[in-house]
């Protein structure tokens, strides 16, 4: 009788407790604060030990047991952790929005990696400049972004409208452009591209500093610039438009100038992307236009000319279980206005525009074949055109006619053509190996170029990672090279090495062998007009390089501040490097030439703190370049410093208020960069006299407003310093290509307003 009773008594509790804990959905939906939905979010009951992840549309589904206490905690890589208790009371629907996290200072990179690596684990020193840092920089080109960012230094030709950028010491040539991974095609040793892409369309920018030259071959010897363009997000589509008002020193307004082109900088941009399983699709098309300066010139004349520039792109992208494939379509028009001063005696002036066309293909995917074994691969096609159309206006008629003028009018075509593959294979745990090849052809034509001109560039390379215990990365690696005109060396040797000494500091040491063919313009571009005088030389020798760099890193918390400290120091040897001198024959023209020896050298330190809030760095360096001038047996004997070292101090600080604001200071000072200049003294004895080039302070503050209903306002001052000309105490050499006089840097302050406005689904 007990024994029945004891289980009836059992029989009884079950039931209650079915009663009490009946099986229900848990669901709901994970976005982010845009009301995007968030993909793999982690939904984890903590008590049940139960959960799940969210869907591509951010929803999720849970069957629990209802108990009487119980904590959800929801997480996603880069956003903020949440944590509640269920209330069983109220419906079981749960609608979370994740803030993002504070800006991880140990980001995911992928220029030169085998594959998607965090800052900490790859075996490069990696800078990354990310969207948000970017919008607040309300920059309308690339440059205006890298301005202000340690190691960087940028000079203008105000004639050509073109950009020259310096890393570390080193300038032209040697900085790879990357967009998406595939090289931008530039017509000359500057690299215009920079500020030929889309501000818009970028995500993010990744900085490599150090050689290259066995992952990305020729131009690669200071490091690479990789502008990775927007993805989509899952499942939903989104438009966003722009438009973006901007002073040039005091000089605005709406009604067209002389050159028929608005008075200060005026900016409009759309952008749309769309996502349904599978099958992805964005688009973008910039108008954008600067009235330019008139600065000291009088007249019709301005300083800094004039453009317009239209940018376009579009991708579309489709993604299987184990691949992805997409293929992307950017396009430039430019045109620069140069106005030319008027006759008094003709009442006549001989203006020139200057006409640039660029369309780039490119198509890239990736393979997962198993766990072990990825591929990427790559192609891509870039037609560059640059025309010279050069008229006479008769101001008395209104009457336009074409010059004839030798070199008035003209078009150069440069065009470049690329395959990559690469294959990376986990190998174990000790050993992984990624190789691959590389194909590049380059052609150039134009009444500017002797002949028509072709270079083929093919690479097989091979970089084994060797990982001791997660203790020490090492990571080899070779390139072997056939050029089509120049025999270059049989074997290119890198070595990277990364050891974690503790759980906050790494160190790193690099070694890499450079090599790179002279370009078709520095081989056959001949440029002559009223003023410019320069010829390519096609005996022109290959560069060749030894590079070295060391960095140590520390990543942790100092209180409730995120901290990243990086020292840096680096030593470059260049033979035969290629830059602009006298052509014996005619000292008033200049031509392509070899140095035989150049060197950089130098460090740098950089600190960075962050919060959910604040987000500050500091930088400094203090970089060397070789005097060329200790070559010249002439001055062997003069007294003169072996490298002439310039500093560099800079910081950024943004701060987020509560009301959604976000300020944002950006600061720099470059200081004076010295050079030698070879003179004669009144006795005819050569002799060098030291220049410089003067220093100069950069600083830009900015406001942005986040709104309700995706609007967002942003404002703020460039340049707060003023800064137009710097000092120059170098005098002409009596070569075209020289430069004497101030140095163009700016065209002073200037005061900007936007807004933006997104929707999405």
């Amino acid at each position: 009788m007990r024994y029945k009773c004891v289980v009836l008594l059992l029989l009884c509790l079950a039931a209650s407790w079915q009663v009490f804990a009946q099986e229900i959905i848990v669901e709901g939906k994970i976005t982010n604060t845009e009301g995007f939905p968030i993909e793999g979010a982690t939904i984890l009951l903590l008590k049940s030990g139960k959960g799940t992840v969210s869907k591509s549309d951010g929803s999720f589904s849970l069957k629990v047991t209802q108990k009487q206490t119980e904590h959800v905690k929801i997480s996603s890589v880069g956003y903020e952790t949440v944590e509640n208790a269920l209330d069983w009371e109220k419906p079981t629907k749960i609608q979370v929005s994740l803030k993002p996290s504070v800006k991880n200072l140990d980001e995911v990179v992928v220029t030169g990696q085998s594959h998607g690596q965090t800052l900490r684990n790859s075996v490069y020193q990696v800078r990354v400049i990310d969207r948000a840092r970017i919008e607040q920089r309300a920059a309308t080109n690339v440059m205006g972004v890298l301005n202000n960012e340690i190691g960087f230094r940028f000079s203008n030709d105000m004639a050509l409208g073109t950009t020259d950028i310096q890393l570390m010491g080193m300038s032209g040539r040697n900085v790879k452009i990357l967009l998406d991974g595939v090289p931008m095609l530039d017509r000359g040793d500057t690299r215009e591209s920079l500020n030929q892409i889309d501000i818009n369309s970028i995500e993010r920018i990744e900085i490599v500093e150090g050689p290259m030259s066995v992952n990305y071959g020729t131009d690669a010897l200071a490091g690479v610039i990789n502008i990775i363009t927007k993805k989509g997000n899952t499942n939903h589509w989104s438009l966003s438009a722009k438009v973006q008002e901007e002073t040039v020193a005091n000089e605005y307004g709406f009604s067209k100038n002389v050159g028929d082109v608005w008075n200060g900088v005026h900016l409009q941009s759309i952008t749309g992307t769309w996502q349904h399983k599978a099958l992805s699709f964005s688009a973008g098309l910039t108008n954008q236009s600067f009235g330019g300066w008139q600065g000291s010139s009088t007249g019709r004349n301005k300083e800094w000319l004039p453009k317009t520039q239209m940018l376009a792109n579009a991708k579309l992208g489709y993604r299987l279980k184990n691949a992805e494939f997409y293929y992307r379509l950017d396009g430039l028009d430019e045109d620069i206005v140069n106005l030319g001063t008027v006759n008094i005696n003709t009442n006549q002036a001989r203006d020139q525009r200057f006409l640039t066309s660029r369309l780039m293909h490119q198509f890239q995917g990736n393979w997962h074949a198993n766990e072990k074994l990825t591929v990427n691969f790559l192609a891509a096609y870039t037609d560059y055109q640059r025309k010279t159309q050069t008229s006479i206006l008769d101001l008395n008629t209104g009457k336009r006619t074409l010059s004839l003028g030798a070199g008035e009018q003209d078009i150069s075509k440069f065009n470049n053509a690329m395959m990559r593959a690469t294959a990376y294979y986990r190998w174990s745990k000790l050993l992984n190996l990624q190789a691959g090849f590389e194909i590049n052809a380059d052609r150039a034509s134009g009444a500017r170029i002797e002949g028509s001109p072709s270079i083929n560039d093919y690479a097989l390379f091979v970089a084994p990672e060797i990982n001791l215990d997660s203790v020490v990365l090492i990571r080899p690696g070779f390139r072997i090279i056939k050029n089509s005109v120049y025999a270059a060396p049989p074997l290119i040797p890198a070595l990277n090495v990364k050891i974690k000494l503790s759980q906050h500091w790494d160190w790193r040491m690099a070694y890499a062998q450079g090599f790179r063919a002279p370009a078709l313009r520095e081989l056959y571009f001949n440029f002559f007009d009223a003023s410019h005088s320069i010829k390519g030389n096609p005996n022109l020798k290959a560069e060749n390089s030894d590079s070295f760099n060391a960095s140590l890193t520390r990543i942790g918390n100092i209180g409730k501040f995120q901290h990243k400290s990086t020292l840096t120091g680096f030593y470059n040897d260049f033979r035969n490097l290629i830059s602009y001198g006298t052509d014996p024959t005619n000292p008033s023209v200049s031509q392509t030439i070899n140095i035989d020896r150049f060197k950089t050298t130098g460090f740098t330190i950089e600190q960075t703190l962050a919060t959910q809030k604040l987000r500050a760095s500091l930088g400094l360096s203090y970089i060397g370049r070789y005097n060329q001038l200790l070559s010249n047996e002439s001055l062997a004997n003069t007294a003169m410093e072996s490298f002439l070292w310039s500093p560099e101090v800079n910081t950024n600080v943004s701060y987020t208020l509560g009301s959604g604001t976000t300020l944002g200071l950006f600061y720099k000072f470059t200081g004076k960069q010295p050079a030698y200049q070879a003179t004669t003294d009144a006795q005819g004895n050569a002799t060098a006299k030291l220049t410089e080039i003067g220093s100069f302070h950069w600083a830009d503050f900015t406001i942005t407003q986040k709104l309700k209903h995706g609007f967002q306002l942003n404002a703020g001052v460039k340049n707060l310093a003023n800064v137009t000309r710097l000092n120059n105490t170098g005098t002409t050499s009596g070569s075209a290509h020289s430069t004497s006089g101030p140095v163009p840097m700016s065209y002073g302050r200037s005061y900007f307003a936007g807004i933006t406005y997104q929707i999405h689904q």
